[in-house]
């Protein structure tokens, strides 16, 4: 599985954040493949999976709109878009005792997974293929 990575991008929760974020991501020529937002009251946290962190870290800096503030390396895997296929996965993930602390949903039906034990969770998911 190749390496992918999450970024969070801290965003202030107000109308109009993530268009800014998103703008300034798209004007680095960088396609968003996932994401997901987090917040309460004044901020928020922007999980997004890009193919060129660096280039969007870049570009997030320069324009000012937001800051990535942390990364890290997770999973991104095919399913099926039918009932019961996360449930399936996630299930096999659980007996190999597991610990999923992130997922979310990326365009062609792919989920991303984050876990402390990344060899692990590779091993469960191509074992699953």
């Amino acid at each position: 599985m190749p390496v992918v990575v999450d970024l969070v991008i801290d965003v202030e929760n107000q109308p109009g954040a993530l268009a800014e974020v998103a703008a300034a991501i798209s004007d680095a020529g960088v396609n968003v493949a996932a994401a997901t937002c987090l917040g309460a009251a004044d901020h928020a946290e922007l999980h997004i999976l890009v193919p060129r962190a660096e280039a969007t870290r870049h570009m997030l800096a320069i324009s000012h709109v937001a800051l990535a503030t942390r990364e890290r390396e997770v999973v991104v895997v095919d399913i099926d878009d039918r009932p019961g296929a996360l449930a399936d996965l996630t299930r096999k993930i659980a007996r190999a005792g597991i610990n999923l602390d992130l997922v979310y949903v990326a365009t062609r039906n792919r989920v991303v997974f984050g876990a402390a034990d990344l060899d692990a969770l590779r091993a469960v998911l191509d074992g699953a293929r």
